[in-house]
């Protein structure tokens, strides 16, 4: 079947107003009320857990987001989650300058002040979940707000909000067996294949399958940045052999053919001139096995799967992007270059020393950046031991202002490098040949910016190509750490420790990722640590996961009490790096 043809009968047909929308016009509408200029609008969202919570945070979103594309606005709160309020009072006499606050006191005030701004309302059918997310795809593009057909009921007539298009009962499977494809696949022709989409960002943003009867607003609240940006939003599995739990009607495959037709078409339009982020993560309910929703696939297998799939179309993961509020807002501080500096003096490797660098990782997307790390920098003991930061510099995108706050308070023997890939979530071995200086550029950029030069977890299926190698030489020349997992079952293996053209290259070890206690990060480091068979200095590079400096050095203290026999040294990232490359240039 031809797609194209199959759009433009979808086009004509959802081009008009569903028959059944009965929606009350208000012979006195609403005028649009007036902001001023230099105030900070804050709107506090005082529900959760409901249907009702659930369609206002996405109206709300749809607006946030429009008022924010030039300049920031409009700030949102919400009583039962601290961190939007923590944020605001740290950078509120800072980059944001102090503006007078006004507090909007409920939606009905927050339309009325936007009213100006929307040019009209689209409808989503709660019976096809997708349509939510091509609804704020398609908002995003019209300057327009998304409706659950209840607001719509409730506020078009009264604020004389034009429909400009109502997704009841426009998909029922009837092209592709599934109402769910059919809505992607239209909202691919209809926006990405004609240009209307960004091509530097994509949201794989939950739908409302298993979130909107709970009032679930994980994926709800972000939708600000993907209507600032004009993005494409979508959800879909990446597994072609089991059917999504959503959708287990659908011909096997249907979800991953469409997925893969949307990446096409990105392509298509990026030409080859940027790399694309996909902001969001896979629901992993319907995608991966959980409790009470059984699959033949695991969840971190599936996050690997769907960072397979997107890699070969220049496209790089932010994965867990949920409750992360305002980032139209803070994407607005100014985004700087900053210096993070080195060691005054490199070390120069002792003769049966056993050096140990420690990764803080997983700070690769916005969620741990946002929500997870401040307790972790605030720490009292951080500053009393050398430790990497693992922080994938695109973030600087959506939270310069978050950046800037770090650098400017790290301490001494507080480093920062990337995290998974490296500027961005991806598969580098997948990268194709023709677009390999192009993920040169795009990396070389954000790490200039942040004065990076190590990539210490490279995430691959298998160890990296000679021109993965070469290409990480452009931008981390001081060192490349890489974690394999050959979920394919292709014969992947870690590369042999080496030193690169000039670049140390090693296995970062994942044994103790999933930080539980001291007690046991002690002992999994231990048995990770051989005995010594001579005094050639030993490197071992930990990655250890949203856990605190104390609890980092506690771990090195009861080490050194289950093996006093080994001569243990903590370096920061450039010694360490450093270090290494000097004894596997001696050996050579």
């Amino acid at each position: 079947m031809q797609w194209a043809a199959v759009a433009a009968a979808l086009l004509t047909s959802c081009s008009c107003r569903h028959e059944n929308t009965s929606l009350d016009p208000d012979p006195d509408p609403v005028e649009a009320g007036t902001m001023e200029e230099g105030v900070l609008y804050t709107y506090t969202f005082k529900k959760s857990g409901t249907i009702r919570a659930y369609d206002e945070m996405e109206a709300v979103a749809c607006i946030q987001g429009i008022l924010n594309r030039e300049k920031p606005r409009l700030y949102l709160l919400n009583s039962t989650y601290d961190r939007p309020q923590y944020w605001l009072d740290k950078f509120y006499s800072g980059w944001m300058g102090s503006p007078k606050k006004e507090s909007i006191k409920d939606f009905d005030e927050l339309l009325t002040l936007a009213l100006s701004k929307i040019k009209g309302a689209i409808i989503w059918d709660p019976k096809v979940p997708a349509t939510i997310n091509v609804a704020t795809t398609m908002a995003g593009i019209e300057d327009a707000i998304v409706f659950s057909p209840e607001m719509a009921k409730e506020y078009c007539g009264r604020y004389g909000l034009e429909i400009l298009k109502d997704f009841r009962g426009q998909f029922d499977g009837s092209l592709t067996g599934s109402a769910k494809n059919d809505a992607y696949r239209w909202a691919k022709e209809e926006f990405l294949d004609k240009g209307k989409c960004s091509t530097h960002l994509m949201c794989l943003y939950e739908d409302s399958y298993l979130t909107r009867n709970v009032g679930d607003l994980s994926y709800v609240s972000t939708r600000d940045w993907a209507v600032c940006n004009r993005a494409f939003v979508y959800d879909l599995s990446p597994w072609g052999n089991e059917k999504p739990k959503d959708d287990p009607e659908q011909p096997l495959g249907l979800d991953l053919e469409t997925y893969r037709m949307i990446l096409e078409s990105q392509l298509r339009q990026t030409a080859g001139r940027e790399m694309t982020e996909v902001a969001g993560f896979f629901s992993f309910r319907k995608y991966s096995n959980q409790p009470g929703y059984p699959s033949i696939h695991g969840d971190v297998e599936t996050e690997w799967e769907n960072v397979y799939v997107i890699s070969e179309y220049n496209c790089y993961q932010n994965t867990v992007a949920s409750s992360c509020y305002n980032q139209s807002f803070h994407s607005k501080a100014p985004q700087k270059t900053m210096k993070q500096g080195r060691p005054e003096t490199l070390i120069e490797p002792q003769p049966g020393k056993n050096y140990i660098c420690i990764l803080m990782a997983d700070y690769d997307s916005t969620t741990p950046l946002y929500e997870f790390l401040p307790a972790h920098w605030s720490d009292r003991e951080r500053g009393s031991i050398p430790l990497l930061w693992g922080l994938n510099p695109n973030l600087c995108e959506t939270y310069p202002d978050i950046f800037e706050w770090l650098y400017s308070t790290r301490a001494e023997g507080d480093y920062f490098a990337s995290d998974a890939s490296a500027a961005g979530y991806m598969n580098p071995n997948r990268i194709r040949e023709e677009y390999m200086q192009l993920f040169v550029d795009h990396n070389r950029k954000f790490f200039d910016q942040w004065d990076m030069s190590i990539a210490p977890m490279v995430l691959d299926t298998d160890e990296p190509t000679a021109a993965v190698k070469d290409a990480f030489t452009q931008f981390a020349p001081d060192g490349f750490a890489t974690i394999v997992i050959d979920h394919h079952g292709t014969g992947g293996k870690h590369p042999e420790p080496q030193v690169w053209k000039g670049m140390p290259v090693m296995q970062l070890i994942n044994d103790c990722c999933n930080f539980s206690d001291v007690e046991n990060a002690a002992r999994t480091m231990s048995k990770c640590i051989s005995t010594p068979a001579d005094d050639t200095p030993r490197f071992y590079f930990f990655r250890v996961v949203w856990t605190s400096p104390s609890n980092v050095k506690n771990t090195i203290e009861r080490l050194r009490e289950l093996r006093p026999e080994l001569d243990l040294e903590v370096l920061d990232g450039y010694n360490f790096f450093n270090c290494f490359k000097t004894v596997k240039s001696r050996q050579s």
